[in-house]
């Protein structure tokens, strides 16, 4: 018999999630991080923390694995450590959105749009 396949399981309590959007429906799992991977952008790493009872557990997902939620222009180029950039990607904890034109800054809006869909799975 063929197993399903996740697409991902906490690390602790085994967990498991079949797709993105049924992870991004949780409602004990909360965003409280980005490390950004600036040599390749898709694996920069979203930290969610699995806060079901007893867990607590924090799980690193590749950025990549969300790009999907992105589909408007992206800017070209980086603008890391530029005059124009707030450097939020070098503070893991900031979750804000980016106003830099930069190849970057896209990533900051699946954060938004992550944020926006757990918000909306926990009113329900």
């Amino acid at each position: 018999m063929a197993r399903e396949t996740a697409f991902k399981t906490c690390p602790f309590c085994f967990t498991g999630w079949t797709t993105v959007e049924d992870f991004l429906k949780e409602s004990n799992l909360s965003l409280n991080g980005y490390k950004a991977d600036f040599e390749r952008i898709e694996y920069g790493l979203f930290l969610f923390t699995h806060q079901s009872p007893g867990c607590h557990s924090t799980l690193a997902i590749e950025a990549g694995d969300f790009f999907h939620l992105y589909t408007k222009d992206k800017y070209p180029e980086k603008k890391t450590n530029s005059e124009t950039c707030p450097k939020f990607c070098l503070d893991e904890t900031n979750l804000n959105r980016c106003e830099a034109f930069c190849e970057c800054a896209f990533v900051r809006e699946i954060i938004q749009t992550i944020m926006e869909r757990q918000a909306a799975g926990s009113e329900s």
